[in-house]
């Protein structure tokens, strides 16, 4: 009997590791042995090295991928982080029945599949009649904006469509790190009369660094992920003059369109030292904010 409760564990975790290893270990593998080898998908394809990596080099189309991937992850983060923080600070001043049904609609959208959003954001995008330009544009005299086919604005209606998707479930996460905060801390301070502001720099900031953190990096995974929102909106492309393509939707250009998989490999294979890097800069930043506000107190 206490070999199998001491064995018992393993058992439960076993489902666990052979999904992961049959649905990511796999797939990771086979992707980096195509990268190594020519374009076909049916017959025998050839061994070609890093011919493919040194194609991908030479792409201009893949540069301006990786600048868009770049800009539309630092826009959605410096977005969306403020305004959860705003609004989950509004929640948590909201008492009684309201507040889960503002929790519910700000949830709503998060929920909500990538593919349906972005039909519905082509409502609000639609050209001259589109509701942003109906309700924000248009009514202030200002020139109607071609949100999808102008250069200028198609990775900012991108952003926008993130902003809405995840502003709730961020804030809902936010949310829960504050809820976990002893009151203690905050009545300490009100002897004191301390300011809002300082109620937030010296408690409410430190306990929410490691939600901020873990939230900082399941938007930037989003953010290097995102395909069918991009996809729907821009018709399979990248939009006027590239100005839309992401690293996904190039990704699959190259295998689906193109039918150069194993270049769409490679491409897959050098997209995850970027994501990595952007990951460890969090992590980085993370500790050296502590050890700097460890110095300080």
């Amino acid at each position: 009997m206490k070999f199998l409760r001491r064995h018992a564990v393993y058992g439960l975790l076993a489902p666990f590791f052979l999904f992961f290893a049959f649905f990511w270990v796999a797939p990771l593998l086979e992707g980096l042995r195509m990268s190594f080898f020519s374009n076909e998908i049916f017959g025998e394809a050839s061994f070609v090295g890093g011919d493919n990596y040194r194609e991908i080099l030479k792409d201009s189309r893949y540069f301006k991928a990786l600048r868009n991937t770049a800009l539309y992850t630092l826009s959605s983060l410096v977005l969306i982080l403020p305004a959860a923080m705003i609004l989950a600070h509004g929640l948590k001043s909201v008492f009684g029945k309201l507040r889960p049904a503002f929790q519910f609609l700000l949830l709503l959208p998060g929920l909500t599949p990538p593919a349906v959003l972005a039909l519905l954001f082509l409502l609000v995008f639609h050209g001259r009649q589109g509701l942003l330009n109906q309700w924000f544009v248009l009514p202030f005299g200002w020139k109607y904006v071609n949100w999808l086919k102008d250069p200028d604005f198609i990775l900012f209606a991108l952003v926008l469509q993130c902003v809405w998707r995840w502003v709730g479930f961020i804030t809902f996460f936010l949310l829960s790190g504050m809820e976990a905060i002893p009151k203690m801390y905050y009545e300490a301070l009100q002897v004191e009369s301390a300011r809002s502001w300082h109620r937030f720099r010296w408690v409410t900031f430190p306990f929410l660094r490691h939600v901020i953190l873990f939230c900082i990096v399941y938007l930037i995974v989003d953010a290097f992920a995102l395909f069918s929102g991009a996809y729907v909106l821009l018709g399979g492309s990248g939009g006027t003059a590239d100005a839309g393509l992401l690293m996904v939707s190039y990704t699959y250009q190259k295998a689906f369109t193109f039918g150069d998989f194993g270049t769409a490999a490679a491409m897959s294979v050098l997209m995850a030292p970027f994501l990595l890097f952007l990951l460890w800069v969090c992590f980085w930043g993370y500790k050296r904010l502590i050890t700097v506000s460890l110095a300080k107190e």
